[in-house]
């Protein structure tokens, strides 16, 4: 007999400390024990949560942004370093699963760094450790490209477990591929904003709307709950973006928000929607409500022409050398050897 777990869900709609890696790290270890002594599992934070969306990339021009660049990537995380090990600690502790978007720095160059998310195991295992695969528009100032070494299901009491990064959420062949791995549950985290042209002109990016469209769109494909995690700007991380430049306070104030909520295998909300309150977001899971949709359309399995389609995903990890000694098998590069495993 199948079991289809219930469960509840946390999702972290909340500011970091900004650009600040320890304070930022002590945050997501408190949020994390409050949201396991409510019961909620797994908890998920936005993207780049630690320490910072580099937001200041759409409001002034990169010859003036070499210092919080400087700042990121001091306050950056390796995905074996000793944060990130506190972090693992904290789930460990709580015995509650993690997805947490980083910052992540590399140990074999200062100035690269990756748009990063793992997902932690209520043991403190990384079950996952994705790389945004393409940086969107004025993020390519910051990050590098990640690889497809994410893109994979995690199996988990809770069910199995996926995710994306913001854009990567409108990538059609990105969704499939955890689709096809019998996704359950899907995590999508997003920044706090992201503006695209100066609001007093129109037609700036409703990332509300933009979040809105891919979630539901993806939970209905999938027949899956989806997890939808932004973050959130503070007074503090506002008033710090807006002495960038005269405007830019005003264009962060006309600029559409980021929006939490759970997502049913419908499409439709199944929780409240968070946008202009910080806090902890909570949703009820029962997995067995992705059963009756998949009667409809299955698109990994019964709703489709596996001898017309095909799908080749490249699940490596991009490492920048291989070390070759005789007699024995070739070792790759040291940074983030654990790729997606």
């Amino acid at each position: 007999m199948v079991d289809y777990p219930i469960y509840r869900v946390s999702g972290a709609h909340v500011a970091p400390v900004f650009l600040n890696l320890e304070k930022t790290v002590d945050k997501v270890c408190s949020l994390i024990r409050e949201a396991a002594s409510n019961g909620a599992q797994p908890l998920a934070f936005p993207e780049s949560y630690v320490p910072a969306f580099p937001v200041w990339c759409a409001l002034k021009a990169p010859i003036h942004n070499h210092d919080l660049f400087q700042l990121l990537a001091s306050n950056s995380m390796l995905v074996d370093g000793l944060q990130m090990k506190r972090v693992r600690k904290a789930a460990r502790r709580s015995g509650i699963f993690v997805s947490l978007g980083f910052n992540e720095a590399s140990d074999v160059s200062l100035g690269t760094l990756w748009n990063s998310n793992v997902l932690i195991g209520d043991d403190g295992a990384i079950l996952n450790h994705h790389r945004k695969m393409v940086p969107t528009f004025y993020e390519k100032l910051v990050w590098g490209n990640g690889d497809g070494a994410g893109l994979r299901i995690s199996k988990t009491r809770l069910g199995h477990i996926g995710m994306l990064i913001c854009g990567e959420n409108t990538n059609p062949l990105a969704r499939f591929s955890l689709i096809a791995q019998g996704e359950q549950l899907h995590i999508s985290s997003y920044p706090p904003v992201w503006p695209t042209r100066d609001p007093s002109l129109g037609q700036n990016y409703d990332l509300a709307e933009a979040i809105r469209i891919r979630a539901g769109a993806h939970s209905f494909e999938a027949k899956a709950f989806n997890l939808v995690v932004s973050g959130f700007m503070d007074k503090t991380m506002h008033a710090s973006l807006s002495v960038l430049d005269p405007e830019a306070g005003r264009i962060l104030d006309g600029c559409a928000r980021g929006i939490s909520m759970l997502l049913g295998p419908t499409g439709v909300p199944v929780s409240e929607t968070m946008i202009d309150e910080e806090g902890l977001l909570y949703g009820e899971i029962d997995m067995s409500a992705c059963l009756e949709p998949k009667q409809f359309h299955d698109v990994a399995g019964h709703y489709n022409r596996f001898d017309i389609f095909n799908l080749t995903v490249n699940r490596s990890a991009n490492r920048p050398v291989s070390f070759w000694d005789r007699d024995q098998s070739p070792v790759s590069g040291s940074e983030g050897d654990e790729g997606g495993t």
